[in-house]
C-alpha cells in the first residue's frame, strides 16, 4: 500500500512523456502525490537541460506546481560528486547548459589549460575541443562523465549519440578509462535519497520508477531500493529474461498506480510476472538445457 510514507524517484522520458506527448495518467499521478503529500523527485541522466528548464517544460506540458526542487539531473549528480570527492577541483566541460550551470553553481571554474577533470556529458562539440578535451586527457586530466547512456532519444523513434558515445570515443583515442556518474550509480540514488529525506522527513520506503532496465532498474535493485518498471519507454515485457536482476513491480504505465494511490488498496496487477513460477508441462517443469562444452 502506497502512503506517504513512501517516497518516489521517477524518471521522466518513457515515464511521464514520451516525445513531448505526456503519457496518460502521469498528470494525474503527480497531482495525487501532491495532494496526498507524497514525496517525489524527477531523476533523469539527461544532463543537457537545468532542473529551471524541465521545470518550464513540465508546466507547458500541463503539470502544476512543480518546482526546480522537484528535479535531479546527471549534470548536478556531477557537479555534487566532483565539489564533495575533490574541493577547489577544475574541470574542461563537453556539454551544454546543464552541465555547464551545474558546475558553475558548485564553484567549479572552467579550466582549457591545465583542468584535473575533462567532464562530458550530452551535446554536440566541435571537433576542435573533442581534440582538445584528447590533448588535456593525455597530460593528466581525468575523464568524469555526466552517465554511460550511448544513445538518448530525440522525438519520433530517432535517436542521437550520448554521453557515453563520446566517452567511449575518448577511451579509445586516450586510453584513459572514464568514471560514469548518473543513473545506475549509486552515488546517483543516494543523493536524490538524501534529497528527498531533507525535504520530507517522513520518507521511509524508496521506490524507483523507470523504463530502462540497465539504468533505473539496475541502480535500484543495487542499492536496494523497490524497482517499478513501465513498459512505456525503452524496455518490452520479453526483455526482462535477459536480466539477472528484476524489477519488484511492472506496470504497463504509471497510470496503472492512479487506484492504489487514490484508495490506498494495493493494486494485484502490479506483482512482477518475472517472480512467477515457470509453467509446469504435464506435472512437469520445463526447463532450459544447456550444452556444456
Amino acid at each position: 500500500m502506497i502512503t506517504n510514507q513512501n517516497a518516489f524517484l521517477l524518471d521522466m522520458d518513457g515515464v511521464i512523456y514520451r516525445d513531448d506527448h505526456v503519457i496518460p495518467g502521469a498528470e494525474r499521478l503527480i497531482e495525487l502525490f501532491q495532494k496526498k503529500d507524497i514525496p517525489f523527485l524527477f531523476l533523469t541522466n539527461n544532463s543537457m537541460p537545468t532542473a529551471e528548464d524541465l521545470a518550464v517544460k513540465l508546466k507547458h506540458l500541463g503539470f502544476k506546481n512543480l518546482h526546480p526542487r522537484h528535479f535531479y539531473t546527471s549534470a548536478i549528480n556531477t557537479a555534487e560528486f566532483l565539489r564533495e570527492t575533490h574541493p577547489n577541483c577544475t574541470a574542461y566541460v563537453l556539454g551544454e547548459g546543464g552541465l555547464i550551470s551545474a558546475l558553475q553553481e558548485a564553484k567549479i571554474p572552467n579550466d582549457s589549460i591545465s583542468p584535473h577533470y575533462v567532464v562530458v556529458g550530452e551535446g554536440s562539440p566541435s571537433m576542435d575541443k573533442i581534440a582538445k578535451a584528447h590533448e588535456l586527457i593525455e597530460r593528466g586530466a581525468r575523464l568524469v562523465v555526466t552517465n554511460p547512456d550511448c544513445w538518448c532519444p530525440s522525438g519520433g523513434n530517432k535517436t542521437r549519440p550520448g554521453a557515453g558515445a563520446l566517452a567511449a570515443f575518448l577511451q579509445t583515442s586516450t586510453g584513459q578509462r572514464p568514471y560514469y556518474l548518473g543513473k545506475p550509480n549509486p552515488y546517483m540514488f543516494t543523493r536524490a535519497q538524501r534529497r528527498l529525506m531533507a525535504s520530507y522527513s517522513q520518507a521511509r520506503d524508496v521506490i524507483m520508477v523507470g523504463d530502462t532496465m540497465e539504468t533505473d532498474i539496475r541502480g535500484a535493485v543495487e542499492i536496494g531500493i523497490q524497482a517499478y518498471l513501465v513498459l512505456t519507454g525503452s524496455t518490452a515485457l520479453g526483455d526482462l529474461a535477459d536480466y539477472v536482476y528484476q524489477p519488484t513491480r511492472v506496470l504497463g504505465s504509471v497510470a496503472d498506480l492512479l487506484e492504489e494511490v487514490e484508495t490506498g488498496k494495493q493494486s494485484d496487477r502490479l506483482s512482477s510476472p518475472a517472480f512467477q513460477p515457470p509453467p509446469k508441462l504435464d506435472g512437469v517443469i520445463k526447463k532450459k538445457r544447456y550444452a556444456t562444452a
